[in-house]
């Protein structure tokens, strides 16, 4: 089982963190366990999220082209494009 940790930036933290069963569904959907969000000690808009999974070719596809709904729901969290993807090695 590999780690993953995608970071990126939103427009409100506050507004993010409501959404994280959401976001937990959706990355959970994508073949991910232990879905854990990061917010930047710093107080910056940068975030976190760190997931397990044994298919990484196949979270890396989900998330380069991210369904309609998994789209929305990034939209109305406030995510700021890039994303940024870290596996374990």
């Amino acid at each position: 089982m590999a780690k993953i940790v995608v970071t990126h930036g939103v427009v409100d933290v506050d507004n993010w963190l409501k959404g994280k069963a959401e976001r937990a569904e959706a990355i959970t959907g994508m073949g991910c366990t232990n879905v854990l969000d990061y917010v930047a000690q710093n107080g910056s808009k940068a975030i976190a999220i760190s997931a397990e999974t044994q298919d990484v070719d196949g979270v890396l596809a989900a998330m380069g082209s991210p369904s309609p709904e998994v789209a929305d729901s990034m939209e109305r969290h406030g995510v700021v494009p890039p994303l940024t993807v870290y596996i374990e090695k």
